[in-house]
């Protein structure tokens, strides 16, 4: 017997809704690692028990190919021959992915100057027909809404409902490896579809005993961009996290009743907070991440430092993409690096190790 691993539908297919012949769209997507870190609870001196579940390492970078092998899957069993998003760039990246694997076209309405080039240029290879819109993601949002109620197109942003069931299969693979949910589960929170998938994952674990425990669900924000921090909708955010550059989620009402019910919170992070976390996360652990992944460690290290997440504690950050999506903001970062340029000699390369280690 085969154990090839072949995606995610196919893995947990008695908890998806799909049936023996449904003609599945896939990349192998999900199985992402699940890595505990070493060296950040050293660096706070707090005895906590740290992992980051690498999205990252899904087909096109990011978690959105969790979502999406369901949604087009399903849109190709009821007949749909193109389907549309409105992205800040990681889901215009992974529609265009599966509708090219399917064969159908993938429509894109991206914000213009505001995505990431990582994720243009993957739109743009996977063959979607890209839309530039001088607007915001939110205002894209609504047009896309609006368009699919006068053209056969299915819409793939995450108020498909099929997008939320791939997307609770993170949680499942949590509860795999660590024989039960977390203490903690810190999320980025933009469109607010992935905290509320992974609530899903939890508690549909629990229901059938593969975990005895539920986790306290915990949402960080952009501070440029935090309408749940605002307690109403945020119409021109700003962030340097691009894929969390949403001031209208459109699963509002869902990730309050997450919030609620898991006993979990909402909080922000400057710019500054997500940049610098993001960057010691590369340096000290050899993880590189997206800007807007990096807010789930980031609030994770604050809360942990002012006792809101008590020491002892279990905690898994979702980091939900890669951080090559946008090199822009990773150079940068680091302007101040020290490169330097010698001649291609045995001497001077020697030399300028030990200049570097005396350093």
């Amino acid at each position: 017997m085969s154990t090839r691993y072949t995606g995610l539908i196919n893995k947990y297919r008695d908890h998806l809704p799909v049936n023996d012949d449904t003609r599945l769209i896939s990349l192998g997507e999900g199985n992402t690692p699940l890595i505990r870190l070493n060296n950040v609870p050293r660096a706070i001196g707090k005895d906590v028990d740290i992992y980051v579940k690498y999205e990252g390492l899904n087909p096109t970078g990011s978690f959105k190919d969790r979502g999406m092998t369901m949604a087009v899957t399903k849109a190709v069993e009821e007949g749909s021959k193109a389907i549309i998003c409105a992205s800040t760039g990681n889901t215009s990246a992974a529609a265009a992915a599966y509708a090219a694997r399917a064969g159908i076209t993938a429509f894109v309405l991206i914000p213009e100057g505001k995505i990431a080039m990582g994720k243009l240029a993957q739109a743009m290879m996977y063959g979607a027909v890209i839309m530039q819109i001088r607007g915001n993601f939110d205002e894209g949002m609504n047009l896309v809404k609006e368009v699919a109620e006068h053209a056969p197109v299915t819409i793939v942003n995450s108020i498909n409902p099929y997008r939320l069931q791939g997307q609770k299969t993170a949680a499942f693979e949590i509860v795999e490896e660590l024989g039960t949910a977390p203490d903690y589960h810190c999320l980025p929170v933009g469109n607010a579809g992935n905290i509320t998938a992974h609530w899903m994952g939890y508690t549909e674990s629990h229901k059938h005993g593969f975990a005895n425990n539920l986790p306290k669900m915990v949402g960080y924000q952009a501070a440029g961009a935090a309408p749940f921090m605002r307690g109403q909708m945020v119409h021109n955010p700003e962030t340097v996290a691009t894929a969390i550059r949403i001031g209208v989620p459109q699963s509002w009402d869902k990730a309050w009743n997450v919030q609620k019910e898991s006993e979990g919170w909402f909080d922000e992070l400057t710019d500054e907070e997500i940049l610098a976390t993001q960057k010691m996360l590369a340096q000290t652990e050899g993880v590189f991440c997206e800007p807007a992944s990096a807010a789930s460690l980031g609030g994770a290290i604050r809360d942990v430092k002012a006792g809101k997440i008590p020491e002892g504690s279990k905690i898994v950050c979702t980091l939900t993409g890669n951080g090559l999506k946008d090199p822009d903001t990773a150079i940068a970062q680091c302007q101040n690096a020290e490169m330097v340029t010698i001649d291609a000699t045995l001497s001077d390369v020697k030399d300028a190790i030990l200049k570097n280690m005396e350093g």
